[in-house]
């Protein structure tokens, strides 16, 4: 048997391909994501220091199991979309960055509520909260 010690060289590892990967992976990346968001309706829960303050600076829409509007707890005299937008534009004057909370019936027509929605939307209202309740155990 003959036995020759041969150095072994180690193996060299080239990452250069790797790397040359991982940087056109980011490139692809980068290009393809959309970094705008867009939203027709934003939902924002207003913060506040007291319970006062914040119910001074809001507009309460409230929906009964009939469909009915109620603004501020003032029923508005139909049901149309449009008095309800005339009654929101009334309420809130110019300025559109008021809170809205939406208050809905469980039992409500889901038209009702679509039409509330479109209506702050049209209005140019941005900042919207759906009021809830926790369930009971």
């Amino acid at each position: 048997m003959n036995f020759r010690n041969r150095r072994v060289e180690d193996p060299d590892i080239n990452i250069t391909p790797l790397i040359d990967i991982v940087f056109l992976l980011l490139i692809f990346f980068m290009v393809s994501t959309t970094f705008k968001q867009e939203f027709e309706v934003g939902i924002d829960l207003p913060e506040a220091s007291s319970e006062a303050r914040l119910v001074n600076k809001t507009i309460e829409i409230t929906i009964d199991a009939k469909g009915r509007y109620f603004i501020n707890q003032q029923q508005l005299v139909n049901t149309q979309g449009d008095t309800l937008r005339r009654a929101l534009a009334k309420v809130a004057g110019n300025d559109r960055s008021l809170p809205v909370i939406l208050s809905a019936d469980a039992n409500t027509p889901h038209q009702a509520v679509i039409t509330a929605l479109d209506a702050t939307r049209q209005l140019g209202f941005s900042r919207l909260t759906f009021a809830t309740q926790q369930e009971s155990k």
